[in-house]
């Protein structure tokens, strides 16, 4: 029998060969299961505790809003509103879920569907991504956006842990308010607001489209930026929401159609506080530290929209009526145009980039220009021609021989102001400044604040920050005084020339003028404020005495030391703000009484709990400055102004008789001012040059350039409040239409002063006298000056 045959040696290595792979490949499959699982056990010892989640509290910005609720301010990293899942409209989720997870609520985190549908898609050359909801909130609260195999590794780890600690609702209410979405935006509430100017519960169907398109692109979708694909996103994000009967067809047709109207920043419009939001922006930060940018505190001023606007408006109107009437400096800058087309376009696109619109001042660039017409292009494209009065302030800038400085031609950038029926008028960015604020003199409530013509120009608030002189709008606080001292308003003082030597004024030697250059005579105190005469208060002021003057108006929260006891304090010489002003006049206005200004009343955190409040102010015997009589006296000199004197063009415009005021020019009319009041609401003008200078060349008054924008504000603020009758203050008769105190206090009674020109007092029998003498007493007084 033979031997059996042992195998051959290149059969036995080969066998081996499989047996040595087989283990190592079973040895390899073993040791990476056991990195991966230690790999994993380690990483998921790194990885964040994500039921902090189940409690989300992301960074929260500070917000700023008016009384009645308009948000005026946000300061912060970003713009973020917390807003809790049920609270949210079931447009806005379910658009959400058609354009980027329609499976989020089947799936467990990570969609395979969606998976293959992406693999797929990148065979066919069409780049998809898989990324579900829970995916995005672990990507976007946690990690990067790195595109690395390990920050894929984390993403998934955290997306099973995501899925395994919080529900589906906790998790996609996080990426609704987590998720960025362009300008600052981060969270639907917020970009709700940015994009539409509107709060996240009265969004429509076609505006969830539109915003549930932002987190795949944020820049590229952005509506305000790039319009045409936001639309195209949006009509695609619609259909889906029909697709997948999130929507009727019924609705989704109506969705398409609807018009969407974004919201425009440099819309005139809108509510403008800027100055506000800064200036408690500044007093909650000094309150809170840095964390009041990131806690979600809401703020609530004292403003109320309506008057905001009217303060706003009307302070831009009056100082754009002030530009009309100076001459034109000419265009802010020429470039050269190209013929036309696309170039052109690009040209004006490029220039007008550095100059944009500034609310209703609109660039343009001047395509064509004669003595009779200008054409001109703005940045959207609009083509505008302007003709007849619309060239009245540049008709100087279009006549052949103008200055090249001044000269309008083609290429020029120039500033226009839309009117009525389509037309336009060529006008100019200002130069000068302005102020206004209004406040309640019942409780001190600001209504409205207005620090300048433009925040983003100038952030110097001139309501709180400008010292400046007061002229004429500072006088009736010497009445007031000299009312204390025992004058009426039937004091008889002599509006003649006067001089001073230094030692009088604190400076060089002075011949005060008044405004008209003339002098008038013998008159009665109250004559002499409503017309404004100079001459009369500096005799008023002597009489009664310049360090008791000073002393007195610090009663009303002006400052001593920048009031100087001279007799030009008579003027308005000192120093004072519009916020001062105002707080002064709140005195008359409220019958005596001295309140404190009140801007910030509400303080809250994100879940509505009141951190702080402002009780307002009363009025009682702690805050009295001045007495009741005074007060009423001063504000019935005050009223005279309004119906016959300086300010008359308030009474001739509001035709109404509550209205108390009083103008103000300074020297060289550096300074133009109107202070005034109806019993709920003080308000103060202001109108002047950073760097002091002439108001105009020949010169602009209170009554010119303030008292319009006092009137437009006060015709807005006081429509449907009713006219208050006069109310006088116990201690009061009258006779033969002027009021006297009833026990007559010894002083000047209607006695006469500054007969003589030597600034004496004279009383000759006269002071004192009792209410019943004297219409013979102002008689006799008379007598004296025949």
């Amino acid at each position: 029998m033979p031997a059996s045959k042992s195998p051959t040696p290149r059969r036995t290595h080969w066998k081996r060969v499989v047996l040595w792979c087989l283990g190592l490949g079973a040895a390899a499959v073993v040791c990476g299961a056991l990195i991966i699982g230690v790999t994993t056990a380690l990483v998921l010892r790194e990885l964040p505790d994500v039921s902090t989640l189940s409690n989300y509290q992301p960074k929260l910005p500070l917000r700023i809003y008016t009384a009645d609720g308009v948000p005026i301010g946000e300061f912060g990293e970003e713009r973020r509103r917390l807003m809790r899942f049920d609270a949210i409209p079931r447009a806005m989720k379910d658009a959400v879920l058609a354009a980027e997870d329609s499976r989020f609520y089947q799936h467990g985190g990570v969609d395979l569907q969606g998976v293959l549908r992406a693999v797929w898609a990148d065979l066919g050359g069409k780049r998809q991504g898989a990324s579900t909801i829970t995916m995005q909130v672990a990507r976007n609260v946690y990690l990067s956006s790195e595109q690395t195999f390990k920050r894929k590794f984390y993403e998934l780890l955290l997306t099973t842990r995501l899925e395994d600690q919080l529900t589906k609702d906790q998790i996609f209410e996080i990426y609704l308010n987590q998720i960025y979405l362009g300008n600052r935006a981060y969270g639907f509430a917020a970009a709700c607001q940015t994009y539409f100017g509107k709060p996240l519960e009265q969004i429509t169907v076609a505006e969830a489209a539109m915003l549930a398109g932002l987190p795949k692109a944020p820049s590229a979708n952005n509506p305000l930026a790039n319009p045409k694909r936001a639309r195209s996103r949006q009509q695609w994000i619609i259909g889906r929401m029909e697709e997948l009967g999130y929507i009727t067809p019924e609705e989704a047709t109506q969705a398409r159609a609807e018009p969407l109207r974004l919201r425009d920043a440099a819309d005139p419009k809108a509510l403008h506080a800027e100055y506000v939001a800064e200036a408690v922006r500044q007093q909650i930060v000094a309150q809170f530290g840095d964390s009041a940018y990131t806690r979600g505190l809401n703020v609530y001023t004292t403003l109320t929209s309506a008057d905001q606007q009217a303060a706003y408006a009307a302070l831009r109107k009056g100082v754009m009526d002030y530009e009309q009437r100076q001459p034109y400096r000419g265009p802010e800058v020429r470039v050269e145009l190209p013929a036309g087309g696309d170039a052109l376009d690009d040209a004006v696109d490029s220039v007008l980039a550095d100059h944009p619109d500034d609310g209703e001042l609109i660039a343009a660039v001047v395509t064509q220009a004669s003595d009779k017409k200008v054409s001109a292009l703005r940045a959207n494209g609009d083509a505008i021609e302007i003709s007849g009065n619309g060239l009245r302030l540049v008709r100087s800038a279009l006549a052949a021989k103008a200055p090249a400085a001044l000269r309008i031609s083609r290429g020029s950038v120039i500033r226009l102001l839309p009117g009525a029926k389509d037309s336009w008028s060529i006008t100019q960015m200002p130069e000068v400044e302005g102020a206004f604020v209004s406040m309640d003199p019942r409780d001190g409530s600001i209504r409205s604040l207005v620090g300048g013509f433009d925040f983003g120009q100038n952030k110097f608030n001139h309501v709180t920050q400008a010292w400046r002189q007061p002229g004429s709008s500072f006088k009736p606080f010497i009445y007031s005084a000299a009312l204390d001292k025992g004058f009426m308003t039937t004091t008889m003082i002599n509006d003649a020339p006067l001089h001073f030597d230094s030692a009088a004024t604190g400076g060089a030697p002075w011949d005060p003028k008044n405004y008209e250059g003339t002098f008038e005579g013998p008159m009665t105190l109250r004559a002499g404020l409503t017309h404004s005469k100079n001459l009369v208060t500096i005799r008023i002021l002597d009489a009664i005495g310049v360090k008791y003057a000073q002393d007195w108006i610090t009663r009303f929260g002006f400052e001593a030391d920048k009031n100087p006891a001279y007799l030009t304090m008579a003027l308005g010489s000192g120093a004072v703000t519009p916020m001062q002003m105002a707080t002064a006049y709140s005195v008359f206005a409220n019958g005596g009484y001295r309140v404190a200004p009140i801007l910030v009343r509400r303080i809250t955190d994100n879940d509505g709990q009141v951190l702080m409040e402002a009780a307002p102010a009363t009025l009682d015997e702690s805050n009295r400055a001045i007495s009741a009589r005074n007060a009423f006296l001063t504000s019935s000199l005050l009223h005279s102004v309004v119906r016959n004197g300086t300010g008359s063009k308030a009474y001739a415009a509001l035709k109404r008789d509550d209205l108390y005021g009083k103008t103000g020019t300074t020297n060289d009319s550096f300074d133009a001012w109107f202070t005034g009041f109806q019993p709920t609401r003080v308000a103060v003008a202001w109108v002047g040059y950073d760097t002091p200078r002439r108001l105009g060349t020949r010169g602009e008054t209170g009554a010119s350039a303030a008292l319009p924008i006092w009137i437009d504000y006060m015709r807005a603020a006081l429509s449907g409040v009713p006219v208050e009758k006069e109310k006088p203050a116990p201690g009061l008769i009258q006779q033969d239409g002027e009021w006297y105190y009833d026990d007559f206090t010894p002083g000047y009674g209607v006695a006469s002063v500054g007969i003589d020109n030597d600034l004496t007092p004279l009383t000759d029998g006269s002071a004192g006298v009792p209410p019943e003498a004297v219409p013979q007493e102002r008689s006799r007084i008379l007598d004296l000056f025949r």
